[in-house]
C-alpha cells in the first residue's frame, strides 16, 4: 500500500481499521517523510484504529470523539485546517449481533451530534472513512437477501438519507458516478471478490461548503490491499 502512495501522492490519506499500537509500526515506512502521520489507536490490541496522513500542516489535531465508549475503540480523529476540516472515521458493525448493532446506533446519534454541529459553526468539513452502511439498491450485490442484515438495515440507511437529504451533505462518488457494481468492500468468503459480490461501505462524505467541488472520485481495484479497496477523489479547492 505505501509503494501504491508514493505514486497517488494524495495531499490527503484517512485510514480505518489500522489494527496497530504505535509501537507495532515504528519502522520509517510507516511514517512517509511527505506526510505529517496522526494515528487514533483502540486500546485493545490488533483492533480497530484510524489515521490521517496530510501533506498540509494542521493547525490542531481532534482525538476521538470525547466519548468513552467509542473512544476506547479508537474510531476518530480529525485534522483542523484554515478553511476546511477533515476527518478518517471507523464506524462500528453490528453484524455480532444486537448488542454492537445498539452500539452502533449509539455512535450514529453521536457522530450526527458532532456533524451538526460543523455544520452550524459553518466548518467545511469532509469526513471520509468505512462506514458499514450501503445507501441504495445501486450499492451492494444482493440487495434482497440482506434486508435483515446489519450494513443494509433500513435504520442504518435512513440515517445515511438524513445526512445527504436534511443536512444536505454530499455522496462524493455518487456525485460524479452512478454505475452499479461499483463496491468498496467484498466478504472473505465464498469468492466474492472475484465475483464481485460486493457492498459499497466507504465514503467521504462533504458538507455543503463543497458543493460541485467533486472533480473525480473512483474505487482503485489494480491491485488488492485488504477486503477493502481505496476510494480516491479528486477536488476543485484551495487547500
Amino acid at each position: 500500500m505505501f509503494e501504491w502512495l508514493k505514486k497517488e501522492s494524495a495531499d490527503f490519506v484517512c485510514l480505518q481499521e489500522v489494527r496497530a499500537q504505535l509501537d507495532d509500526i515504528k519502522s520509517e515506512a510507516f511514517w512517509p517523510s511527505n506526510y505529517h502521520c496522526f494515528h487514533y489507536v483502540a486500546m485493545r490490541k490488533g483492533y480497530s484504529g484510524v489515521a490521517i496522513f496530510t501533506k498540509l500542516k494542521p493547525n490542531n489535531v481532534i482525538e476521538g470523539l470525547g466519548c468513552k465508549e467509542f473512544d476506547a475503540e479508537g474510531r476518530y480523529i480529525e485534522c483542523v485546517f484554515e478553511n476546511f476540516n477533515i476527518a478518517s472515521i471507523y464506524f462500528p458493525s453490528g453484524t455480532t449481533g444486537t448488542i454492537r448493532q445498539d452500539l452502533k446506533y449509539r455512535f450514529l446519534d453521536q457522530f450526527s451530534d458532532l456533524l451538526k454541529e460543523r455544520i452550524k459553526n459553518k466548518t467545511p468539513y469532509i469526513f471520509c472513512g468505512d462506514v458499514n452502511i450501503v445507501h441504495k439498491e445501486i450499492d451492494i450485490k444482493n440487495w434482497k437477501a440482506n434486508q435483515k442484515n446489519s450494513g443494509c438495515l433500513p435504520e442504518e440507511r435512513a440515517w445515511l438519507n438524513f445526512i445527504f437529504n436534511d443536512l444536505s451533505c454530499t455522496d462524493t462518488f455518487r456525485e460524479v458516478n452512478q454505475n452499479d457494481s461499483e463496491y468498496t468492500w467484498w466478504s472473505n468468503r465464498g469468492n466474492a471478490y472475484q465475483n464481485n459480490v460486493g457492498w459499497r461501505i466507504d465514503y467521504q462524505i462533504l458538507t455543503n461548503d463543497f458543493k460541485g467541488k467533486v472533480m473525480d472520485s473512483y474505487i482503485y481495484k489494480e491491485q488488492k490491499f485488504s477486503d477493502h479497496a481505496p476510494l480516491v477523489n479528486q477536488y476543485d479547492y484551495e487547500f
